[in-house]
């Protein structure tokens, strides 16, 4: 299968799943507005490329909390992997680990800690909801800690849609799992997995400068920039127009990432540029995982990174810290203020 593009997976996605499958896995809340913007507001950040460098030798590795990747590139957390492809998280674990790079296992995978670490090496983050009951949270902590997971990215509750799921199985599942999620959840939390776990935390859902404050100060190890996909309040801003206001509000003392909206090479760089450490990739991973199992996962790893490195080569950097600011321009640049970033 000759794919060119990472956004080619879709479509063959859509062939292969059933409708219910596949729906879960594209839609976003509502009116789907930011599902559109996480992806429309990379289209509003241009390149200034430098000229006249020697890019000979790039070098894509980074360092994540510690541990040494191919390229700031990672996979997200996405449920439900096996309705993607038999082979499911082990599938994507495998191609993950293939391509020197982190895997994040959802809290609401198809397989537990335990298989995905039953196939072999890799590194590897366990993203955590916080249920109801604690006892359940600390031995899902302790679990992850004991298959050789290397950090906890907590999350707010993400939306399900409750009604595609419960008329596909009419199991009541779904419904009963988003009950089991304990709404009360707040910064003091953070703290309490701490008391739990020697796993760095990563805090899952920052878009503001003012949750960005509060994470540094309540002991987080890093801050995943995300809107969860779009799939839980419509109407927020995409993720790489919130980036810089959260990177500036953490002021270096940890590191940001991000998630949602990144299909190519190019989303990368300009992430990096606006000071993001690292992404994280989700659709692609579950389209491709539908069109081609592991294979599939390993050729959208594959051409992103490639994209990434001609990107780095065209703009003239050598390495992940010669990307900067001055690499690119932001529509919202021009008024002189972060206002028309904002809501």
């Amino acid at each position: 299968m000759e794919i060119t593009n990472v956004n080619e997976y879709e479509a063959i996605a859509k062939q292969k799943l059933p409708k219910m499958a596949y729906d879960y896995y594209a839609s976003g809340a509502e009116d789907q507005w930011t599902l559109a913007e996480n992806r429309n507001a990379f289209s509003r950040i241009l390149f200034r490329p430098r000229i006249l460098i020697d890019v000979t030798n790039i070098d894509m590795t980074t360092t994540v909390l510690g541990f040494k990747i191919s390229m700031p590139i990672m996979i997200a957390p996405t449920a439900f992997q096996k309705m993607a492809h038999p082979e499911g998280e082990y599938a994507t674990a495998r191609a993950a680990s293939a391509a020197g790079t982190i895997m994040t296992l959802s809290s609401w995978a198809t397989s537990s800690v335990e298989e995905v670490a039953s196939t072999g090496p890799g590194i590897r983050f366990f993203q955590l909801y916080v249920y109801k009951d604690r006892n359940v949270v600390a031995q899902l902590v302790r679990r992850a800690e004991r298959a050789g997971f290397k950090a906890i990215a907590l999350t707010n509750f993400e939306g399900l849609d409750l009604g595609k799921m419960d008329q596909a199985n009419d199991s009541g599942l779904a419904s009963y799992v988003a009950g089991q999620i304990d709404r009360s959840l707040s910064w003091k939390d953070v703290k309490w997995l701490q008391t739990i776990t020697s796993l760095p935390i990563l805090v899952k859902g920052v878009l503001t400068a003012e949750d960005a404050r509060l994470a540094v100060q309540h002991g987080a190890a890093g801050i995943i920039v995300s809107n969860h996909g779009a799939r839980q309040l419509d109407y927020v801003p995409a993720t790489i127009m919130a980036l810089e206001e959260v990177v500036k509000a953490a002021q270096g003392r940890i590191p940001v990432f991000l998630d949602g909206g990144v299909r190519r090479g190019t989303d990368v760089f300009k992430a990096l540029a606006l000071g993001a450490s690292g992404v994280f990739i989700g659709r692609p991973v579950v389209f491709s995982l539908a069109a081609e199992g592991e294979t599939g996962v390993k050729k959208v790893l594959q051409m992103m990174r490639e994209e990434f490195e001609l990107t780095m080569a065209l703009s003239g950097c050598r390495s992940l810290k010669e990307i900067s600011r001055n690499h690119i321009v932001a529509d919202w640049d021009a008024s002189g203020s972060r206002a028309t970033a904002r809501l």
